[in-house]
């Protein structure tokens, strides 16, 4: 079913992955997939047929899960929904970034200490290289890592904040807050906005981040899907 012309936050892994995050892109056919270390998230094309569910399961392979961010349609038989999770999109609208003297720019020898960050406070995927996707940002406590935040998808003329989380021991700081406007604040620097998205029924976050000056520009999805255990002729993969 068609739209019109789409906004390029309607499906911004694809965006990003024929954008700024071009030099990331594994493609069969219209089908385009982040490193499996780098990004959990495939992109389909707007309107995808059956050549490119066929692409995307020969992607992930027979049998195998795939996620997708932002996708509302239905799957083909023969594949099963793993999970379904409601989410919203919200952009940032008369943000007050500010750089935050207390954040330190966190790089590949940080990785181990920010998975064990992500594991206590489960803010989403995190990968071992997805720190590639962006700045990260975080702020230490006698040298422990205890709050982050940073950038993932980057469509055209925008970047995602993500992966904001903070150590049970330190909540009630601010520091959340801290960081999502410092990494904006980059964003902006490099004149891009950012947007971010989050579980339509986390309205704790929801509420912190509209306080702070994002609105909600669309409702979305999340999506994990089973592809059928035997599969097609399968195309040719073409990676970075």
């Amino acid at each position: 079913m068609s739209h019109g012309a789409r906004h390029v936050l309607d499906n911004p892994a694809l965006a990003a992955l024929t954008g700024p995050h071009a030099h990331f892109a594994e493609r069969r056919g219209r089908v385009l997939r982040y490193p499996v270390d780098v990004s959990p998230w495939l992109a389909l094309p707007d309107e995808p047929d059956a050549d490119d569910w066929a692409d995307l399961a020969a992607l992930g392979g027979p049998g195998a899960e795939v996620a997708l961010a932002g996708f509302v349609g239905q799957v083909p038989e023969g594949w099963e929904i793993t999970f379904a999770v409601d989410g919203v999109q919200l952009v940032a609208d008369g943000l007050a970034d500010a750089p935050d003297p207390e954040a330190v720019r966190l790089g590949p020898t940080d990785v181990p200490e920010i998975l064990d960050l992500v594991e206590r406070t489960r803010p989403g995927p995190f990968l071992p290289r997805t720190i590639e996707m962006g700045t990260y940002l975080g702020i230490r406590r006698d040298g422990v890592l205890v709050a982050m935040a940073g950038e993932r998808l980057h469509p055209p003329g925008w970047t995602e904040i993500s992966a904001v989380c903070t150590d049970p021991a330190a909540r009630g700081e601010g520091l959340a807050t801290r960081l999502i406007l410092a990494v904006a604040h980059g964003i902006r620097e490099r004149g891009e906005t950012p947007f971010l998205h989050t579980g339509a029924g986390n309205t704790h976050a929801i509420r912190l981040y509209e306080s702070l000056g994002f609105r909600l520009r669309r409702t979305t999805a999340f999506m994990g899907a089973r592809a059928p255990e035997r599969l097609g002729d399968e195309r040719e993969l073409v990676v970075p």
